[in-house]
C-alpha cells in the first residue's frame, strides 16, 4: 500500500507526539484488559493495569532494539497466555509464588522463542514459506482479524451491561438493546463515522490521526448523555464511570517486587519441582501456538510496509524481540507481550509505518503509567467507543489477509480447500482444550491449513 511515512521517515516532533498518542489509544484497551480479566478470576490477585502498560512499553522498546528499529509494530499484553497466567496463580501456593510463576512462565515462552530463532538463523526462513505459503497465511490473517469481530461488535452495543442474548431459533439469535444498550450503539456509531469520514475526506493531519478525532467525537456524545444521566439520575444515560478518578494508582504496582519478597509458600517437598513443571506445561505450548501468530502478523505487516520482515531485520530478530520483549512485560507488569494487531491495522489505516512514532509511543506508556489522572481517563474510554474504533482496526487486518489470498490461484482445488479450511476452523471457533493447555481457533486453522497444504503439495510433486 502507499505510505505516508515509511518505516525510516521522521515526522516532525509534534506529529510524531500526536501519532504517538494514536497508536497508545489503539492498544490501550486490549493492553489493560489482560490484568483485568485475571483480577476478575483471581480475587487476589490485584494485577496492576499501570504496570502492564509500563511493561508493554519496556517490551517495545526491546522489541524495537532487537529487530534494528525497523518493524514498526507495539507490543501489548497477550491474550493468548490467559489460561497460562490463571494456572500459575492457582496452583496452591501463595500470591507471591504466583506472581514468581507469571515471571518464570515468561521466561521460559520467551526461551522457546529464543530456540525458534536459533533454528531459523541456521535454516533461514525458506521452509517457513514453503511450509505456510500465501494460501496457508493469507487466511489465517483474515481469521485473525475477523475472530476479533465479535469482541468489537459486543463493545459497539455495550453487552457487557445494556444487552440481553435472546436465541429466536435454533437458527437465529440476536441483541435485544434497551435503552443504555441504544445510547451506547449510538457512541459507537459517531466514533465509527468519524473515523471513517477522517480517513477518507479528511485533509493531511486529520487524515493521519482518525483515530484521536473519532474517539474524543465518542466520548464527547457519551460524555453529554453522562451529564444528562447525572443531572436527573436516570442510569440509562450513564455511559462513563467516572467513578474511577476516586481511586486512581499513582505507583504502577511492579510484578517483580512482588514475586522476589520472600514470601513464598511451597508446601511439602518436592512442591517446588511440581510447580515449576506446571508452569512449564502452561506456558511452551502457548508460545509455540503464539509463534504462529507472530509469523502471520509479520506476514501481513510486511505486506503493509511493502517490505519483508522475515528477511529484513530477519524473523530470528523479530521472534528474539518478541520473546524478550515478552519477558520484559511479565517481569514489569506480569503480563507476556506480543505484537498488536490493533497496531498493525492503525499503521494501515493511517499510512504511517515511521517506527519512530511506535519508540515514541513506547516511552509515552512508560511515562503515562506513572500519570495516574491519563491513565485513569484513559480507563474511562467507553468501551462502545473502542468498540466503534475496533471495527476498522479489526476489518483492516481481515481485509489484509483477504489481500494475500488475491495473490493465490484459487481455481488450482489445492489452494481452494486449503484455504477453505483455514476460514470455515477459524470463524466458526475450532479452539481445543488439551489439558492445561487452549489451542486458539486461530491456531488450530493454522495446523489444519499446514497439514492439508503438506498433504496435497506431496501429491502436487507426485504429479
Amino acid at each position: 500500500m502507499k505510505l505516508v511515512y515509511g518505516v525510516k521517515d521522521k515526522p516532525k516532533f509534534g506529529q510524531v507526539l500526536v501519532f504517538a498518542f494514536q497508536q497508545l489509544l489503539a492498544i490501550l484497551a486490549a493492553t489493560i484488559a489482560v490484568p483485568a480479566i485475571i483480577n476478575q478470576n483471581i480475587e487476589a490477585a490485584h494485577m496492576s493495569q499501570s504496570a502492564a502498560l509500563f511493561g508493554a512499553g519496556v517490551g517495545t522498546l526491546v522489541y524495537q532494539l532487537f529487530t534494528k528499529f525497523r518493524s514498526p509494530v507495539f507490543l501489548g499484553s497477550s491474550f493468548a497466555f490467559i489460561g497460562s497466567m490463571l494456572a500459575a496463580f492457582a496452583g496452591g501456593v501463595s500470591m507471591s509464588a504466583g506472581y514468581l510463576g507469571l515471571i518464570l512462565g515468561a521466561a521460559m515462552a520467551g526461551l522457546v522463542y529464543a530456540v525458534i530463532a536459533i533454528v531459523v538463523k541456521i535454516a533461514g526462513v525458506k521452509w517457513i514459506n514453503k511450509l505456510m505459503p500465501a494460501a496457508v497465511i493469507g487466511p489465517t490473517v483474515a481469521i485473525i482479524g475477523l475472530s476479533l469481530a465479535g469482541n468489537a461488535v459486543k463493545d459497539a452495543v455495550g453487552a457487557s451491561d445494556a444487552l440481553k442474548w435472546v436465541e429466536y431459533n435454533s437458527d437465529l439469535s440476536a441483541y435485544v438493546m434497551n435503552g443504555k444498550g441504544w445510547i451506547a450503539f449510538l457512541c459507537a456509531l459517531v466514533t465509527l463515522l468519524t473515523v471513517v469520514l477522517c480517513s477518507v475526506y479528511g485533509k493531511k493531519m486529520m487524515k493521519l490521526i482518525p483515530f484521536i478525532i473519532g474517539i474524543l467525537a465518542g466520548y464527547l456524545v457519551a460524555t453529554i448523555f453522562t451529564v444528562i444521566g447525572i443531572a436527573t439520575g436516570n442510569e440509562t444515560f450513564k455511559i462513563i464511570n467516572f467513578s474511577l478518578f476516586q481511586n486512581m494508582q499513582w505507583v504502577p504496582d511492579f510484578s517483580f517486587l512482588k514475586a522476589f519478597d520472600g514470601n513464598y509458600n511451597f508446601g511439602e517437598a518436592g512442591s517446588l519441582a511440581s510447580y515449576i513443571l506446571t508452569i512449564a506445561v502452561a506456558y511452551v505450548p502457548v508460545a509455540f501456538v503464539v509463534f504462529a501468530e507472530h509469523l502471520a502478523d509479520h506476514k501481513n505487516l510486511s505486506t503493509i510496509i511493502n517490505s519483508d520482515l522475515t528477511e529484513d531485520p530477519g524473523l530470528h530478530r523479530t521472534l528474539l524481540g518478541d520473546g524478550v520483549g515478552s519477558f520484559a512485560g511479565a517481569f514489569f507488569g506480569g503480563c507476556p507481550n506480543t505484537t498488536y494487531g490493533e497496531s498493525v491495522g492503525c499503521v494501515a489505516i493511517t499510512g504511517n509505518a515511521s517506527v519512530i512514532t511506535i519508540t515514541v509511543t513506547a516511552f509515552m506508556a512508560i511515562v503515562a503509567a506513572f500519570i495516574a489522572p491519563f491513565v485513569t481517563f484513559l480507563a474511562t474510554i467507553p468501551a462502545c467507543v473502542m468498540g466503534g474504533v475496533c471495527m476498522t482496526l479489526y476489518g483492516f487486518i481481515a481485509v489484509s489477509g483477504l489481500k494475500m489470498v488475491q495473490k493465490v490461484d484459487l481455481e488450482d482445488n489445492r489452494n481452494l480447500f486449503v484455504v477453505s479450511v483455514i476460514l470455515i476452523a477459524g470463524i466458526g471457533g475450532m479452539a481445543l482444550r488439551i489439558g492445561q493447555v487452549t489451542l486458539t481457533s486461530i491456531a488450530v486453522a493454522l495446523i489444519l491449513g499446514i497439514v492439508l497444504n503438506l498433504i496435497l503439495s506431496r501429491k502436487e510433486k507426485a504429479e
